[in-house]
């Protein structure tokens, strides 16, 4: 008589891990609203009591898979010290267009949640500020930023997001012209920028 396979229990970070892949993939597909704790647990092949076990609810799912796709691709883009603030800004556009097209139907579902969901604008908006930050360091060097230095990255970063999302959307347009176009942009920036305020310094040597 054959013996039965034996059931294999998954441990907590597996679980967790079968979770928040099911409820990502549906969150990349369909809008937030239209998705159901008993949809995530159906896709996941689970009860929904064992996915309230370990998210109490859609929002915690939802914040808990964005997060991690927020700390993947901060990582991803984490410039290399060594290069000058143009080299290291096309470098990471070059990984973070990447990232997109990878997961754009994840990325773009969430830009458009943002104007209707505080969470998916919170965790956007801590991204920005992550990136914003990032950028201020390799410009001046760890100094505080002029007030007009700060004004004209933060609104290259708007800029840039409407871009991608134009892009990420179409697809129409080839990843290396994208990229060339956001460099452009942010150089034609700083280059404005010093001209209105000839006291902001930019750092150049790696």
């Amino acid at each position: 008589m054959a013996e039965q396979p034996a059931y294999k229990r998954l441990d907590v970070d597996e679980r967790r891990r079968q979770l928040l892949d099911a409820g990502a993939q549906l969150f990349s597909e369909r809008a937030y609203e239209e998705i159901s704790m008993r949809d995530i647990a159906h896709a996941a092949g689970v009860s929904k009591p064992l996915l309230y076990h370990y998210f109490r609810s859609k929002t915690d799912l939802f914040k808990a898979a964005i997060a991690e796709h927020a700390a993947e691709l901060q990582s991803t883009i984490e410039p290399d010290s060594e290069q000058d603030p143009l080299e290291q800004l096309a470098v990471s556009l070059d990984k973070y267009l990447a990232w997109i097209e990878t997961n754009a139907r994840a990325w773009v579902k969430l830009m458009q949640s943002a104007a209707a969901l505080p969470e998916a604008r919170e965790l956007i908006e801590g991204f920005r500020q992550r990136t914003m930050a990032l950028v201020l360091t390799q410009l001046t060097g760890g100094q505080p930023p002029r007030p007009l230095l700060r004004a004209a990255i933060t609104g290259w970063l708007g800029y840039m997001d409407a871009v991608l999302l134009d892009w990420a959307e179409t697809k129409d347009i080839p990843r290396d012209r994208i990229r060339d176009l956001l460099i452009n942009t942010f150089a034609a920036t700083l280059t404005l920028t010093q001209q209105l305020d000839p006291k902001i310094k930019i750092e150049t040597d790696s």
